[in-house]
């Protein structure tokens, strides 16, 4: 009676192990198709493309050894998305640079992209409501705040991207942009064009010794540098920004950004600022009855005040704390 009752147990752990035995291949062979189908759709386009299904099984569903770097955009002409196509140029130059750097084997980290129309129940399950958003899914846990990159205060462009990359991930990116040809061909032509004007005013080389020719350049190049240009080319900021409430912001809220449209307004200001001073000196100097020259210097004066008050005003709302103020709050 005991022999019978040990004998049933020992058949019955004997099953059990089996089981457990063949159930350790499964969990591996689950993770080991997942990694592969995902190679084999790397193999043929280096920026995976997500849907509903797709995340859900690759992104969100264990088990995974590898990160996905991952950006949610709406590319569709009818969404308005002005700035989701250049960060979507970025974002391939940071996939294909890593792509001819890094062996998957060596860090195994994958990059996909997730359109609104054709993922927006990901857009839904991650409460995201704007574009376009980079996001880091790491191999263990959920993504935490830092694992979403701040474009407003970076920029995206593909080196900012590559920084965050490797700061979340500890992969390294080297950066490697297609040769752009059309800034050599514009130089090309505009020493062509300078050359030709040259030889064809290479007696008479006057206007080369213009002050007010010298002026316009001067102040015209100043400009063009305190309106934040180099900034963008550095940083590639967005256009302008869209809240969640669908409100466009064209001034950025902190002084450590900015936008491109917001450069542009800048520019103009400054412009007309430049306009007024001009004016205000001009009805000095030119030879006109005195009721012209107060009118000059009036509307010259008045140009100046207001602009820089308005530009002031611009400074303290991205500088939050400055105290001072003029005309305008």
């Amino acid at each position: 009676m005991y022999l019978k009752t040990i004998l049933c147990a020992f058949i019955v752990l004997n099953s059990l192990v089996e089981s457990a035995r063949e159930e350790r291949p499964k969990v591996s062979g689950s993770l080991d198709q997942k990694v592969q189908q995902l190679n084999d759709l790397y193999q043929k386009k280096f920026l995976v493309k997500f849907n509903g299904p797709k995340f859900k099984e690759f992104v969100k569903s264990p088990p995974r050894n590898y990160s996905v770097i991952m950006m949610f955009t709406a590319m569709a002409s009818h969404r308005q998305c002005s700035i989701c196509g250049h960060a979507s140029d970025e974002f391939i130059i940071v996939a294909n640079s890593y792509r001819y750097s890094h062996r998957l084997t060596e860090s195994p980290l994958y990059f996909g992209i997730v359109d609104f129309d054709e993922g927006s129940d990901i857009f839904q399950m991650l409460r995201i409501n704007t574009a376009p958003v980079f996001m880091h899914f790491p191999a263990k846990g959920k993504p935490k705040p830092l694992d979403t990159m701040d474009i407003q205060r970076v920029g995206f462009a593909s080196e900012m991207i590559a920084k965050w990359i490797q700061e979340r991930t500890d992969v390294q990116i080297r950066i490697f942009r297609p040769p752009n040809y059309s800034s050599t061909l514009a130089l090309s032509v505009l020493f062509a064009i300078c050359s030709s004007f040259l030889y064809v005013r290479r007696n008479n080389m006057e206007m080369f010794f213009n002050k007010n020719l010298w002026g316009v350049f001067s102040v015209l190049f100043c400009l063009n540098m305190i309106s934040g240009q180099m900034w963008n080319h550095i940083r590639g900021p967005p256009l302008m920004h869209r809240n969640q409430q669908g409100i466009i912001t064209y001034i950025h809220n902190s002084s450590q950004g900015q936008f491109i449209v917001e450069t542009y307004i800048i520019i103009i200001l400054n412009t007309i600022l430049v306009f007024g001073a001009v004016i205000m000196i001009d009805s000095y100097t030119k030879k006109t009855d005195s009721k012209t020259r107060k009118i000059m210097t009036v509307g010259g004066l008045a140009l100046v005040v207001f602009l820089f008050s308005v530009i002031l005003s611009i400074f303290k709302s991205k500088a939050h704390g400055y105290p001072y103020s003029f005309l305008i709050k």
